[in-house]
């Protein structure tokens, strides 16, 4: 066929495609389902309409573009265009077999059709992002630093020529242009400087990669190759050791925010989010730092483990909504490791939101607020998938940093360049590494099993392999800090947090004793023997002479005055020490009163009396009605887990068997004679049948206005004529007229 025929239409060619491959179109291009087009002609004109052809452009790579960029600098939209003459377009700048599949991938998606000669859809422009030609015909290209240093040398008349074209269409018409213009002119330095490319004698263009530079882009891409972003190398086994312990790193301190906002929960702003006068306080009391600090309570959040709400108990000034631990945190943390890991990362691949942004300001000058609706982004999850599928596709070890990363992330999409820049890339990649997702630039075991679509169970285990053994053992120092070099068993975890205070977090733990914290163990019931047996049993190295005697002599003081319920009382042998604490100042508040020497009563809770006697420096003990010691310690607060919060949902395919109804229709539809319906009597049977055995079906419908549609409904009943159906497509039961069903076909069917 002659390149100047205008080739065969784009409904023709979709009506001799075989079912396998309209059912692929479909797939690859889901909103022509929604509603199901009626005809082939129909699908036809919707697959060329802009917006159906941008949704289709918009996950395209570079070479892709490039190709649709060809074929509109060869007029491919009005004439068909042969493979000789769009190989010749492009030159050497992709080889035969890749440019054979590019076009296979456009045809598959009916952005081009046909054999060879090729037309593409008049609309591909819109989905460019660039003026067509800009690729095709930019085939030499400056750096970045040359451009930089043209713009720099620029005086004001040249620059502000640039900016107009930037703001608007990239292509300006002016005699200036024109060969025998005074060479003084600013747009003759400009073509002369590189920075604008002439069109014809009196049309210029502003070049691309110049464009990409006066907007504060990196320019790029330029090759048609697929670039390699790997800048380091490693083995497997290291990048899942630095990620395994990034993630212990990780959860120790998500426990860390949920014990904190337990004790003392944050009240909510009324524009939403957390206070930045909060968000210091929670950073001074968690030791985190604050960057970090918004990132674990954004993924914390989203895996539904602080919310807000009104805690149980209720603080004392109860102006709540306050962000406070959910229900659902308790068994956080009694659960496994690696089944924490996958809840938390999980949770970061779908954060709708950009954590990085925390602190920054945003256009209105205002900060964005940690846990605020300011940072929702719905390409953020879709950026985040496009760096780790980036990263998947090199060999295992094989590490990035931001700006290689965004380089190779902009080639394969590069529709979404403005965000794919260096500088958020490399935040994405710093919340990777955060989560565990990523070690050293490079993707770890874990995340390939989870990527591949491996279920939750294996994903697990993955990382449960990967993950440090836990350690039954710490190293007591002199100076009674207690050094942990690795993650402890739960158990033994739980006996040293009890008794001794986190001072430093990291790869080695440090823990602190002391006095406070001995009494705090005693508090709970422990005796000095049991803490005298967990340092000496679980210490690999000697225990200090110093905590010996600290424990002995905390112990020795410690109980000699009991509280029990009186409301309250306090009892003690020594009626001295009790006239003593009686007298107290700081006791006054609870009012204690003597019934004996050795016995005083209050009717303040036994909490605030245990907390005023501490207040004037006694160590009092709770105790049962048998005598015994009893741990009074706060569970802390709580509320409900919520529903999910505002979150990333994501684009749902139709099932293969709604794609074959869908394309069955159109078959059908396309046999069936001009004027002829489906018989009502026909109609109503299958119909029936279908709400009988809760099917769905596809429905040709043509409504009142005499549009024809098709439409994936289930039906619920048939009676008086009507059809009453949920409508997956409006989220509604609905009634449609029998007469103006014109086909049924079930969608459970392939």
């Amino acid at each position: 066929m002659s390149g100047n025929s205008p080739g065969v239409p784009l409904g023709a060619w979709l009506a001799e495609l075989d079912d396998e491959r309209l059912i692929r179109l479909l797939r690859l291009r889901p909103d022509l389902t929604q509603p199901p087009p009626g005809t082939i002609a129909a699908l036809a004109a919707r697959a060329a309409a802009r917006q159906s052809v941008k949704a289709a452009t918009d996950d395209l790579d570079f070479l892709h573009l490039a190709v649709l960029d060809a074929l509109l600098t060869l007029h491919a939209e009005t004439t068909a265009i042969t493979l000789t003459e769009l190989t010749g377009a492009l030159g050497e700048r992709v080889d035969g077999p890749a440019l054979t599949a590019a076009v296979e991938g456009l045809r598959e998606r009916a952005l081009v059709w046909g054999d060879d000669p090729l037309r593409v859809v008049a609309e591909a422009a819109s989905g460019m992002p660039w003026y067509p030609g800009q690729v095709t015909a930019e085939t030499t290209a400056m750096s970045s630093a040359e451009i930089s240093e043209a713009l720099a040398s620029l005086d004001a008349p040249a620059r502000e020529l640039l900016d107009k074209l930037l703001e608007g269409s990239p292509v300006g018409r002016t005699r200036d242009a024109m060969p025998d213009a005074p060479p003084d002119r600013p747009v003759q330095r400009l073509l002369a400087a590189g920075l604008l490319r002439r069109l014809d004698t009196d049309t210029v263009i502003l070049p691309r990669l110049v464009g990409q530079v006066l907007r504060g882009e990196v320019p790029g891409p330029v090759s048609l190759s697929r670039p390699d972003p790997t800048v380091s190398s490693t083995s497997a086994r290291d990048v899942d050791a630095v990620a395994a312990g990034a993630a212990l790193d990780l959860l120790r301190e998500v426990e860390i925010v949920i014990e904190t906002l337990s004790a003392t929960p944050i009240p909510e702003l009324r524009s939403g989010g957390l206070g930045v006068r909060d968000v210091k306080r929670l950073t001074k009391s968690t030791g985190i730092e604050e960057r970090r600090l918004g990132l674990i309570l954004e993924v914390t959040a989203a895996a539904g483990l602080i919310a807000p709400g009104m805690p149980d108990p209720e603080p004392l000034t109860a102006a709540g909504p306050y962000w406070t631990p959910t229900v659902a945190a308790d068994r956080f943390i009694e659960s496994p490791t690696a089944v924490k890991w996958h809840l938390v990362v999980s949770a970061w691949l779908d954060l709708p939101g950009r954590p990085s942004l925390i602190g920054s300001r945003g256009p209105d000058g205002k900060p964005y607020a940690a846990l605020s609706d300011s940072l929702y982004s719905t390409a953020a999850p879709l950026d985040r998938r496009l760096l780790l599928e980036t990263l998947d596709d090199l060999p295992p070890g094989s590490g990035v940093d931001g700006d290689s990363a965004s380089r190779a992330m902009v080639w394969r999409r590069p529709r979404w360049s403005v965000r794919l820049q260096p500088d958020p890339v490399a935040d994405l990649l710093t919340e990777a590494h955060a989560v565990g997702a990523v070690g050293r630039g490079a993707l770890s075991t874990p995340l390939r099993r989870m990527l591949a679509g491996e279920p939750e169970d294996a994903v697990v285990a993955a990382m449960a392999k990967v993950l440090p053994a836990p350690i039954d053992h710490f190293l007591l120092q002199a100076d009674l800090t207690v050094i942990v070099p690795g993650p402890l068993e739960r158990t033994l975890a739980e006996q040293l947090a009890a008794v001794a205070t986190v001072e430093s977090a990291g790869a080695a733990m440090v823990y602190r004793i002391t006095e406070a914290s001995i009494r705090r163990a005693l508090d709970t019931g422990r005796t000095a023997g049991e803490l005298h047996a967990l340092f000496a049993r679980h210490s690999k190295t000697p225990v200090p002479q110093s905590l010996t005697y600290m424990v002995d002599d905390v112990a020795r003081r410690h109980g000699q005055l009991r509280v029990g319920m009186a409301s309250s009382f306090v009892r003690c042998e020594d009626a001295a020490l009790l006239a003593q604490a009686v007298a107290a100042p700081a006791t006054e508040p609870v009012d204690l009163r003597l019934l004996a020497p050795t016995v005083a009563v209050s009717q303040a809770p036994i909490a605030e009396v245990l907390a005023a006697l501490r207040n004037a420096g006694f160590a009092p003990a709770a105790e049962d009605s048998t005598g015994a010691i009893v741990d009074l310690r706060s569970r802390g607060s709580r509320v409900p887990t919520p529903g999910r919060r505002r979150g990333y949902r994501h684009n749902l395919t139709p099932t293969d068997q709604t794609l074959g109804a869908i394309v069955a229709v159109l078959r059908k539809v396309a046999a069936t004679p001009s004027g002829m319906r489906l018989d009502p009597a026909v109609a109503i049977t299958e119909l029936q049948h279908a709400a009988h055995h809760q099917e769905s079906v596809v429905i040709g419908y043509v409504d009142p206005a005499g549009v024809a549609t098709q439409r994936v409904v289930a039906p619920i009943n048939v009676r008086g004529g009507q059809l009453t159906a949920y409508d997956p497509a409006s989220g509604r039961v609905r009634e449609f007229a029998i007469h103006r069903v014109t086909s049924v076909v079930s969608a459970e069917s392939g």
